[in-house]
């Protein structure tokens, strides 16, 4: 069997430190696949090692000229533009390109998943413009800008510097990839960035649905909700995965609090119901009390994203698929990225539905005549002098407007090119950048949620009351910043909650 990559893998390479490593089986299934290739591929005609690419197929090329085939779809689709991908991304596609050649179904000389292993652990970053990709054949455009890198060309990220890859290799006594058979081909042809990109996604939405679930808690403790919404009797019986997990997280989170209500001991106690109108809400709005059935979805689908993504990650995703155990070359389409494109738009919607959630929490919070607790837009000043947070709604909701424009799913697009070659094409990397956008955007509205909460925690003198989760995150913010009463910018202390909800991920999703 092939050495497999898990999503945890590439994970604690990206943000742990951890080295990727190729195992001596992978590596020997490489070579097998690679010797096969060479030898099957003498006085046959096979795409890309002996014909032309794309609609250029019809013609045959001389032998005098195949290393020079190969060179040049890597010079020629060098021709991305916009800006460079993070370098994190690249280091994911890398990733995702190695996965790929594990596979031993590209008949490429190991020497380029070795070279490709030496720039992810020494953290060499070629340079990938964002735009580009269609989705089919894959990432050609962005993925030949890798394979630029690789024959010793371009330049890559390194250091905090942007140096000529030259430069770069022989710094480390590293040398370019020789063209073997097809190694041109094989490393610009597939779905290696959009699957990367995906990844990084799915770490960054998976933290923020954590972030999410904590902020419900601490929105239900602020308002004095009943605690039954989220009953392991109520959930069980809606039998749908996410909701029951969210719902089980939630009480967790909960334990200890002394804010959330019990319905027994109110309303259904004879001797305290006795009233013909309740100050106090019987059932909470909605963005409060059906959190479970609102962020349940948003998991199952990350969880659908996670399957689909490990699944790519360990899959043959070029073409022609050399097999040397059935000794046959096949041509197909392993390259096309609808996989990637459908689950990174299902991604952005969830998304999208967690950003409006944060949004209508925040509102519930600056709306004293819907809260009935709270000053107006939680100002602890001057009613009229000062302001509290009313401008910070403003960004919050036009940073949600935006992410609902950017919810529009691109797998529906196409636009047929490439000689009418490519005539349905997935746009997958278009669709995870975009995907990427919306989750930036969520952080954005997350983190003004969260010191929204910190200061209706202190409006309310509550703090020593909270749960043990959320009180710990009620101190965290105000190590950050302070209880705000006069008027002063707030876009500072919005960025650096921000940096602090990214880099301290709680987790809840590993539990």
């Amino acid at each position: 069997m092939n050495q497999e990559v898990s999503i945890e893998n590439v994970m604690s390479c990206l943000f742990d430190a951890e080295k990727f490593r190729i195992g001596e089986a992978a590596m020997a299934e490489m070579w097998k696949s690679y010797s096969f290739l060479e030898d099957f591929s003498r006085e046959k005609v096979i795409y890309g090692i002996n014909t032309g690419f794309g609609p250029m197929a019809q013609w045959r090329v001389s032998d005098s000229h195949l290393s020079e085939l190969q060179y040049n779809i890597i010079r020629s689709h060098s021709c991305g533009m916009g800006k460079p991908m993070a370098d994190v991304d690249v280091k994911a596609a890398m990733i995702a390109r190695v996965s790929t050649f594990m596979q031993a179904r590209s008949g490429i000389h190991p020497e380029v998943p070795e070279l490709l292993v030496e720039f992810i652990n020494r953290g060499i970053y070629p340079y990938i413009p964002c735009h580009g990709s269609v989705g089919a054949s894959g990432d050609l455009v962005q993925l030949a800008h890798m394979a630029l890198c690789l024959i010793g060309e371009g330049k890559v990220h390194h250091d905090g510097q942007w140096l000529p890859t030259s430069e770069v290799l022989a710094k480390y006594g590293l040398h370019p990839i020789k063209i073997h058979v097809r190694e041109g081909l094989s490393v610009c042809n597939g779905t290696s960035v959009m699957t990367g990109i995906g990844l990084v996604n799915l770490y960054q939405a998976r933290n923020l649905l954590d972030f999410a679930t904590l902020a419900s808690v601490w929105m239900n403790e602020i308002a004095g909700s009943f605690d039954d919404w989220m009953a392991e009797p109520l959930n069980e019986v809606r039998r749908q995965p996410g909701q029951q997990i969210v719902a089980a997280r939630m009480r967790r989170l909960a334990q200890g609090s002394q804010c959330l209500m019990k319905r027994e001991h109110e309303l259904y106690d004879p001797l305290n119901n006795k009233s013909e109108y309740f100050d106090h809400k019987v059932q909470a709005y909605y963005s409060l009390r059906c959190t479970p059935q609102i962020l349940g979805p948003v998991l199952d689908t990350y969880d659908a994203s996670a399957k689909t993504l490990h699944n790519e990650l360990n899959s043959a995703c070029d073409n022609p698929i050399v097999d040397a155990d059935s000794h046959n070359v096949y041509h197909g389409g392993n390259f096309h990225g609808d996989y990637i494109s459908l689950d990174q738009d299902k991604v952005k919607i969830a998304t999208v539905r967690m950003a409006m959630l944060a949004e209508r929490q925040l509102n519930y919070l600056f709306h004293d005549r819907i809260n009935g607790i709270l000053p107006p837009f939680l100002n602890q000043g001057t009613l009229g002098l000062n302001y509290g947070m009313q401008a910070c709604q403003f960004t919050a909701t036009s940073t949600t407007a935006e992410c609902q424009t950017l919810a529009m799913p691109n797998y529906v697009h196409s636009i047929p090119n490439n000689n009418d070659n490519q005539d349905i094409v997935s746009m997958g990397t278009n669709t995870a950048l975009l995907c990427r956008q919306v989750i930036e955007n969520t952080w954005q509205v997350m983190s003004i949620l969260f010191i929204a909460l910190a200061q209706a925690t202190d409006c309310l003198d509550i703090a020593d009351k909270l749960a043990g989760a959320t009180r710990n995150m009620y101190r965290d913010i105000r190590a950050l910043m302070p209880s705000r009463v006069d008027d002063k910018p707030f876009y500072e202390d919005m960025a650096a909650m921000e940096r602090y909800l990214k880099s301290h991920p709680l987790n809840l999703y590993k539990s």
